[in-house]
């Protein structure tokens, strides 16, 4: 039924979210196999222009916080546009995961890579004096440059204190690893908001499954997520778990819609989701 590879990955993330009693009937109606377990890093290569639209600098660091060597290679070798103290940050082997104290092994390919030169990290007491310093977007961008990994709780401690000048919040909130809580206290405005998906920043998986379209190229990057990035990618189908089990349950005539529908639906996954139940 189906010869696009993406959109049997893509609807396999959504049978993979069915009760399992249910799954082999729905897999039998809408002819897409079990997907499971395939982790060949191919794949992502393969759905790099598929998923040209994902918020590539989130996925990023998604990937990273793997502490995959292998992963790391990838996002390195394939994304040129990874910020240069991210990459720093991996070919110096540190950790993006939650063990903080874990040292990443670096495969052969990245430590013979030349390290990038755009980095000049300042010493703690000179951070924050130059971040304040800042009063164009060009010397945001020099300072955002300046923080490493280890420098974030430091940023959030002077922010808290005294908010950083405009320049300096909007370079450090395209930063992939800007923490959470920092970026949300920048700015709550449309446009920014905007601005960052423009950048590829997405606060989680789970508000990409939600807010993101088209159907067809978020469920393709979580396809790959399964390979790529498999701790993330348990927030985004614990987003859809409720709904795909709530709209489309068992009714195989519900899914034969929602295959239909797939490749050419402009709305979100659950827009896609309730539309094939409503449908059928």
């Amino acid at each position: 039924m189906h010869h696009d590879r993406t959109l049997d990955g893509a609807l396999d993330v959504l049978v993979s979210l069915a009760d399992k009693d249910d799954a082999w009937r729905i897999r039998e109606r809408i002819g897409v196999a079990d997907r499971q377990g395939t982790t060949d890093p191919r794949r992502w290569i393969a759905t790099r222009q598929i998923a040209s639209t994902a918020p590539r600098a989130s996925t990023w660091l998604w990937m990273l916080e793997e502490d995959n060597p292998e992963i790391n290679e990838i996002v390195v070798l394939l994304d040129s546009g990874l910020p240069s103290a991210l990459e720093l940050a991996v070919l110096n082997g540190e950790p993006f995961g939650p063990d903080e104290h874990r040292r990443v092994p670096v495969t052969k390919a990245l430590a013979d890579r030349p390290r990038p030169d755009a980095v000049k990290r300042l010493p703690e007491e000179e951070l924050v004096p130059a971040l304040r310093a800042v009063t164009t977007m060009r010397q945001g961008r020099r300072a955002a440059r300046a923080v490493a990994r280890g420098d974030w709780p430091g940023v959030v401690e002077a922010d808290t204190a005294d908010p950083l000048p405009g320049y300096a919040r909007w370079a450090l909130a395209l930063r992939p690893d800007c923490p959470t809580a920092l970026r949300k206290r920048f700015s709550d405005h449309p446009s920014y908001a905007h601005r960052m998906r423009t950048a590829g920043i997405v606060e989680s998986p789970a508000a990409y499954v939600q807010e993101w379209r088209t159907a067809h190229t978020v469920l393709a990057t979580l396809d790959t997520g399964r390979w790529a990035f498999p701790t993330r990618l348990r927030e985004a189908e614990d987003a859809l778990r409720p709904l795909v089990r709530g709209s489309l349950g068992a009714n195989v005539e519900a899914w034969a819609v929602l295959a239909q529908l797939l490749p050419t639906f402009t709305g979100t996954v659950p827009e896609l989701i309730v539309t094939a139940g409503a449908i059928a």
